[in-house]
């Protein structure tokens, strides 16, 4: 079956190579978009972004045990703390819809429940302080206090609904595996692990650290100016740590996790931004599909345009931050702010090359399940939120 899956997808290629009527003005401006989209998203969120998140995932998978997982993530953890846990890692990692996935594969594959999971899928690029703390700054401040609420409400309500309704696939994933207890005789101590990832967590949000707006007050344009020396000195504390705590052959398996990921994720990842690129374009340059054609659809607080803002929001990708600036021209061209509310709730926690990916870790079923909840919820908080502030 994978053979006859890649045998179709070069047929399709083929074909798509063969009739695309390249001389049409739009079909050359929306592959310019394609591959300009696929330049800025290599340029300004692979090296900074993607890269450490595979290493920390690697790491996951290499040194943080299954028991471990399952304590706080698994299927039978105590959902309290698992939903708590997972609702607000987004207030620690300031990542994109992208750069979440391999430390969502991380934590999936090592073992943890399909809940803890997609919470943590969600939760990561959807509650970024920095991302709500611009939207309130630029957009107003109800709108800012609206998506934090509903992004960690969401975060618990998918995960939850999640875990319901694929309750027996979580059941088979434990069933008949033995999990053993934390190796006691390791050299290092749990303390070091800790200290370790969270020293890759801190090198991930340094690096990615987005440029605060202009006329930002207090500490964000310090931590931007200083991003790079303070990203240089955890590299070296990294470095110091590898050395005197881990052996050759752990290192090694580090490696060779980080690249497995890697070459799972990155095709699938980079051809999804070429597609989103073709069909949306980037902000402010169109594409396949006009902006204008796409704005028309979003005035008033209607259940259509909710519901149109909210699938928009998934299938388009959205960088860390831009989301703001995008909202801002499209609520100056007549959108309104419950469409806007459900597509800041859909647009950074979804996008068209998030959704290949996670079909590629977990199965098409569960993707598309975990779609629609964001796309359904979305919706319902936009309506919820035109009402209010009509």
């Amino acid at each position: 079956m994978k053979e006859k899956t890649k045998l179709l997808y070069l047929i399709v290629i083929y074909l798509i190579a063969y009739f695309m009527p390249w001389d049409h003005p739009t079909i050359r401006q929306s592959g310019l978009e394609a591959f300009m989209m696929l330049q800025e998203y290599a340029r300004e969120h692979v090296l900074t972004c993607l890269i450490p998140a595979f290493f920390i995932a690697g790491a996951i998978a290499v040194f943080v045990s299954q028991a471990s997982v399952l304590k706080y993530f698994g299927a039978q953890a105590k959902k309290i703390l698992a939903y708590s846990v997972a609702s607000v890692s987004g207030t620690i990692l300031a990542v994109c819809s992208c750069t979440v996935l391999p430390l969502f594969a991380g934590i999936y594959t090592r073992g943890a429940g399909i809940g803890p999971a997609t919470a943590f899928l969600y939760s990561g690029p959807a509650i970024n302080v920095l991302a709500i703390t611009l939207t309130a700054k630029i957009l107003g401040w109800r709108l800012g206090l609206a998506r934090a609420v509903g992004a960690v409400i969401f975060a618990v309500v998918t995960g939850v609904l999640m875990a319901y309704i694929f309750r027996k696939d979580d059941a088979s994933r434990t069933a008949g595996q033995i999990y053993a207890p934390d190796d006691e005789n390791k050299e290092r101590s749990l303390l070091q692990d800790g200290l370790y990832l969270l020293t890759m967590v801190l090198i991930l949000v340094f690096a990615a650290f987005a440029k605060p707006s202009p006329g930002s007050a207090g500490i964000w344009p310090m931590i931007f100016a200083a991003k790079w020396y303070i990203t240089v000195f955890l590299l070296i504390i990294l470095g110091w740590m590898l050395k005197a705590w881990f052996t050759r052959e752990e290192c090694v398996n580090w490696v060779e996790s980080t690249w497995g990921f890697m070459k799972q994720i990155f095709p699938l990842l980079f051809g999804g931004v070429i597609v989103a690129g073709f069909l949306l374009g980037r902000p402010g340059h169109p594409a396949l599909i006009p902006e204008q054609y796409i704005q028309s659809f979003l005035g008033g607080n209607s259940l259509s345009a909710n519901l149109f803002a909210s699938m928009a929001g998934a299938l388009m990708y959205f960088a860390t931050l831009t989301e703001v600036p995008i909202l801002q021209g499209l609520l100056g061209s007549g959108m309104g702010e419950g469409p806007a509310l459900a597509l800041l709730l859909a647009g950074p926690a979804l996008s068209l090359p998030n959704m290949l990916v996670i079909g590629g870790v977990m199965g098409v079923k569960k993707t598309a399940v975990f779609c629609v909840i964001i796309v359904v919820l979305s919706t319902i908080a936009g309506m919820i939120y035109g009402v209010i502030t009509g």
